[in-house]
């Protein structure tokens, strides 16, 4: 049994994708907290697909991939922000518009080059391929990210629960709002070297849907989605190196089966307390 988990760490690309696997779920859970109370799921799945020629103009140019998807993350993401001011543009329909267009693009991109062996890995990511480079840029965003959201905290917490009261006492609401959108186009650039443009968003989601079956306080909640999330990111690398499956999808049926596991405790647990009353 000891052998099972050990064996991996003989080889220094596993090394490095388990590190970075811990680093990607914690921010991304982190920041996933924040998104779900926020109700803002569809913003980081637009995200998502808004790097995709970022990445792939970075890849046809020789540049880092994760600069590439940073830049054309941030720019939707303001750029969401900056046409929503206008009353007659909805910010939900610029959602959906914009990322679909920048996922149309970078598709378009890609039609130029020839190595669909590089679209997969954009697609759906390849953490067992980081490089050392890689794995250096994650852990700074991740601890820029991660040093805002600690600092941060309460105006956070406050504007997410209730932002109207957040309003009356006079907190920078649209600078929050600006600031979420800034730091989770971050830990979806993050979330891109393990899962891919296409899965991303189910780090930030899944496994603080998975959380909330267990607490609605928002400091546990922060506290479980991490551990789900890191779980799921070592668990989905075992199954990959054993199984040779994908490792970005490996990474989310593994997480989605933690919410599974989650939704059927809470369910039973529930059946027992109406039996309870019934009974009595």
């Amino acid at each position: 049994m000891i052998h099972f988990f050990l064996d991996p760490f003989q080889y220094v690309f596993m090394q490095r994708a388990f590190l970075a696997a811990v680093v990607i779920g914690v921010l991304c859970a982190a920041l996933g907290a924040f998104v779900v109370l926020r109700r803002m799921a569809v913003v980081g799945h637009a995200l998502t697909h808004s790097a995709l020629p970022g990445l792939v103009i970075a890849y046809l140019m020789g540049a880092n991939l994760v600069f590439g998807a940073l830049i054309a993350t941030i720019l939707t993401a303001f750029g969401i922000g900056f046409f929503a001011c206008e009353d007659s543009v909805y910010e939900d329909t610029l959602v959906g518009m914009v990322p679909n267009v920048m996922f149309a693009f970078g598709i378009l991109l890609i039609s130029t080059s020839k190595s669909f062996r590089d679209l997969f890995s954009m697609l759906f990511g390849n953490i067992l391929g980081i490089t050392n480079g890689d794995l250096h840029l994650i852990m700074i965003l991740a601890v820029v990210s991660l040093a805002a959201l600690f600092l941060f905290y309460k105006e956070l917490k406050l504007s997410s629960v209730d932002i109207d009261y957040a309003r009356t006492i006079g907190m920078p609401v649209k600078f929050l709002h600006y600031g979420i959108l800034l730091f989770l186009s971050l830990s979806v650039v993050v979330g891109i070297q393990a899962v891919g443009t296409v899965l991303t968003n189910a780090l930030l989601v899944v496994p603080v849907a998975a959380a909330r079956l267990w607490t609605d306080r928002l400091g546990r909640l922060i506290f479980l989605s991490c551990f789900f999330s890191v779980l799921s990111a070592i668990g989905g690398i075992y199954v990959s190196y054993y199984f040779g499956t994908a490792s970005g999808a490996s990474i989310v049926i593994f997480c989605f089966v933690i919410f599974m596991v989650s939704w059927l405790y809470k369910f039973v647990k529930e059946r027992k307390i109406f039996k309870g009353y019934s009974n009595g």
